[in-house]
């Protein structure tokens, strides 16, 4: 879990009016600044929770992809898509699952030179047994409910498609 600062202010808001008195007022930086620090809060939080198993939240990310696959295997440039990360980044994250014993390499049958990575039964168990965790916990957002959880979606959508991760 993420460690409480307990600070007697809001430092974001603190910056905020250093930042407007040298260079002008920005909501834009304040918002900017508050993702970033929620987004350490919650891979404290869901790292913590997911220790348990070895994993990380970009390892449950992987395995669940793998879950999610018709047939329990995807090559490895399709997880990088998928998981929107780096090709190195998914060799990695496979790698370690792979010595965890999540997960198994096995050539391409679609092409001689591809990898697919291929849930294992071990790791099928632990995604279910790590999800049911993690649905415990809310995903860290227990603060929220669904309908702020839903136009917090909304909201971080419309960013999403701007960067063009998707069409809308």
């Amino acid at each position: 879990m993420a460690k409480p600062l307990n600070l007697p202010f809001d430092p974001i808001a603190r910056a905020g009016d250093l930042w407007e008195r040298r260079w002008g007022r920005s909501p834009a930086m304040l918002a900017v600044t508050s993702i970033m620090r929620a987004q350490a809060i919650l891979i404290a939080e869901l790292d913590a929770l997911l220790k348990p198993y070895g994993l990380t939240f970009a390892r449950y990310e992987a395995l669940v992809l793998l879950t999610f696959s018709r047939q329990g295997a995807v090559s490895l440039s399709r997880m990088g898509e998928r998981l929107m990360v780096h090709p190195t980044s998914v060799t990695n994250t496979i790698d370690r699952l792979e010595r965890q014993g999540y997960v198994r390499r096995r050539p391409n049958p679609r092409d001689g030179r591809g990898v697919l990575a291929e849930i294992t039964e071990s790791g099928r168990e632990t995604v279910e047994r790590a999800t049911a965790d993690l649905l415990a916990a809310d995903f860290g957002l227990g603060a929220y409910d669904a309908g702020e959880l839903e136009a917090m979606f909304q909201t971080l959508r419309g960013l999403r498609v701007a960067a063009g991760d998707f069409k809308d």
